[in-house]
């Protein structure tokens, strides 16, 4: 497999304060060769807007440099604020690392 997929781990409690950690991982990522991203989100216990804000920054700057992002393992609260704001259309997210690797790296 020649592209390269990198994963981003998030954990606890995004907000405001660590939500800029997010777009820091995001910058390094576009300085690299990496073409798939995938957010696994598998403990994140809470999200808040400003997270979300920042997931969809970083999936329009990645997007502007030909990188797809993906998401997994989101938790109920996410969800619901992902359906809220209508953020389930934009994302694709898979259950979990491994519906993620049968469905991405199968086709790529």
């Amino acid at each position: 497999m020649n592209q390269q997929v990198q994963v981003i781990k998030l954990s606890g409690i995004i907000n405001t304060a660590n939500s800029q950690e997010l777009r820091e991982n995001i910058t390094h990522i576009l300085n690299s060769d990496t073409k798939i991203v995938l957010v696994d989100c598998q403990d994140v216990t809470f999200m808040d807007s400003s997270a979300l804000g920042a997931l969809v920054l970083a999936f329009k700057t990645l997007r502007a440099a030909g990188t797809k992002l993906f998401l997994c393992s989101i938790n109920e609260q996410v969800r619901i604020l992902f359906e809220l704001t209508g953020m389930d259309k934009v994302f694709e997210i898979f259950n979990n690392q491994d519906e993620f690797n049968q469905m991405i790296l199968a086709n790529h």
